[in-house]
């Protein structure tokens, strides 16, 4: 793993997982997408994290148009990095799922290493009032689909995005079995370091939210990628913080957000991305790692900067 003194942070803020029925607090439109992301940069995230959902009731979207309608105005109000998601809905095509960072050209885009189960379908037994009509099917669906990202997928995203725009990649791995796949793109020349992984525990189908897991994690990393490689983690639901600081305390970096997470204790939700934001802010200053800004991030990641994307600037937005 790279040697810093500095912690990304980087805000999840939607995600396409959780559905508005789950909680209020939830960014469910565009406007809502928006409001999060800022919100979340100006508490202390580096990265924005960034799925789309249309309004009024919060589907999952992957149209450059939808994205169109926040993009713009995080990009006029906020130095964040823009992280534009390539996982989508398992009802999209790889056309559509890199609709989005095709058409914006993000410094960032996520890339999920692999085909795998990626069971959600548990959340359909917690839920007894439904706020829409398309929610129960789709959280009910992942437990006979799997999410598909076959190497053919993988490679063309890295062909599109990587030599064709110039974005790179936050490399998300829910097994062992994703690093070695990261591995051979590397060496075909086709993932370039620095490598940005980002470890994902505890997802029903991938690897458990177990603390030897993310040691295990870091350690096959260290073998595969040396010093070529940033390291980051979190796990799904309740153990979020947990596995960010871990994450930290082993000098890597932390992913916090709504996409993860929608509670910040036992039986309380979290009201903001940006109250997770400030409470990881609070844990990393504790243990007495320092915040990288975007602009440090830019360097860390060797990204291509904000000014060689395609997101334009929302000038009536800076002005307000």
């Amino acid at each position: 793993m790279i040697p810093t003194k500095k912690v990304i942070i980087s805000a999840a803020v939607t995600g396409s997982i959780h559905v508005p029925s789950m909680s209020e607090f939830l960014p469910v439109t565009p406007v809502q997408i928006g409001e999060a992301a800022v919100a979340s940069a100006n508490a202390g995230a580096a990265i924005v994290h960034l799925h789309a959902r249309q309004a009024p009731d919060g589907r999952p979207a992957s149209s450059p148009d939808v994205f169109g309608e926040f993009l713009p105005r995080i990009a006029a109000e906020t130095d964040a990095i823009v992280n534009i998601s390539t996982g989508g809905a398992t009802s999209m095509t790889i056309e559509e799922r890199l609709a989005a960072a095709t058409a914006f050209s993000p410094e960032l885009a996520s890339l999920n290493m692999g085909s795998m189960n990626f069971v959600f379908s548990g959340i359909a037994e917690k839920i007894t009032n439904w706020r829409y009509d398309w929610e129960k099917p789709f959280v009910e669906k992942s437990y006979s689909h799997p999410f598909q990202n076959t190497f053919a997928q993988i490679e063309y995203a890295l062909r599109v995005l990587g030599e064709g725009n110039g974005t790179r990649f936050e490399f998300e791995c829910y097994d062992i079995g994703h690093l070695y796949t990261l591995a051979h793109f590397a060496e075909r020349g086709l993932a370039k370091p620095p490598f940005l992984i980002q470890g994902v525990f505890g997802i029903l189908g991938g690897i458990g939210a177990d603390h030897m897991n993310l040691n295990h994690m870091i350690a096959v990393a260290d073998k595969l990628f040396g010093e070529d490689y940033h390291f980051s983690a979190f796990a799904a639901g309740r153990r979020q913080f947990e596995f960010a600081t871990h994450s930290a305390w082993r000098g890597g970096h932390v992913r916090v957000g709504l996409e993860d997470n929608l509670y910040a204790g036992k039986g309380v939700k979290s009201e903001s991305n940006a109250d997770q934001v400030q409470k990881m802010v609070a844990v990393l200053t504790d243990l007495g790692r320092e915040i990288a800004t975007a602009d440090e991030a830019r360097t860390m990641l060797s990204l291509k900067g904000k000014a060689s994307t395609k997101i334009p600037e929302d000038a009536q937005s800076r002005s307000a």
